[in-house]
């Protein structure tokens, strides 16, 4: 019994050690009409305290940047329930964030389309390829990173290789991100979705960044932007 109780000590440490930190959640919250804008947002609760957080975010895309004033974020002083996954935060930023989203002309209903997800649980790829048979293009996207240090000390660098096809064979190459642009605290980064804008021009790639802290291993998301 002694032995049995032991165990269960065990794997309740190992577990917590495994799932120690918080895991956030994306949310796309749309293009303006153009294309020219895109607007997400990630939320959760804190690992230690259950605080509700929040953070939106609207992107130049062409400029792949934060437009002016283009970052909000919270952090509620209400602990959720068990169970709950703080999208409540999310809902009291939008409705404080309204002039952010009219005046980059977000239009909620226009969230592009999904040309890629990594599913939970699937083996990321540092390779995509894939054709938007609508546009008849095909794309190419290669995510090259680095990292050093380990535990509190660690740090990374990432950027993606994007060549782009045309029906007619004509082909173009960019490097999007900012290769020497080292992140601390920042163990890995995954490709997680692929977007095309409305205007079928802009590409939207969702990077999900994880990171190390006093807490453990936190995954948070940016997007990097493309418009060719």
């Amino acid at each position: 019994m002694r032995i049995r109780a032991f165990l269960i000590v065990i794997l309740i440490t190992v577990c917590g050690v495994l799932f120690a930190g918080d895991i956030a959640t994306f949310q796309n919250l749309g293009f303006s009409q153009d294309g020219k804008y895109f607007m997400f947002a990630q939320y959760g609760a804190a690992e230690k305290t259950s605080l509700p957080y929040v953070e939106v975010f609207v992107v130049d895309v062409a400029a792949n940047r934060f437009v002016p004033g283009g970052v909000e974020k919270t952090t509620y002083n209400n602990p959720i329930e068990p169970g709950i996954d703080g999208q409540g935060a999310l809902f009291n930023l939008l409705a404080d964030s309204a002039d952010l989203k009219k005046r980059w002309r977000i239009n909620h209903t226009l969230t592009g389309r999904l040309v890629y997800i990594l599913l939970d649980g699937a083996e990321p790829k540092s390779q995509l390829e894939f054709r938007d048979f609508q546009d008849k293009k095909k794309y190419r996207i290669t995510l090259v990173q680095s990292s050093s240090g380990s535990g509190g000390e660690v740090k990374s660098s990432f950027h993606l290789l994007v060549t782009v096809e045309e029906e007619s064979g004509r082909f173009s190459s960019h490097t999007v991100g900012l290769p020497e642009y080292w992140r601390k605290g920042v163990r890995r980064y995954r490709i997680k979705q692929v977007l095309l804008a409305p205007d079928d021009r802009s590409v939207v790639m969702v990077i999900e960044r994880e990171e190390q802290d006093s807490t453990g291993v936190n995954i948070r998301y940016m997007v990097e932007t493309l418009r060719p």
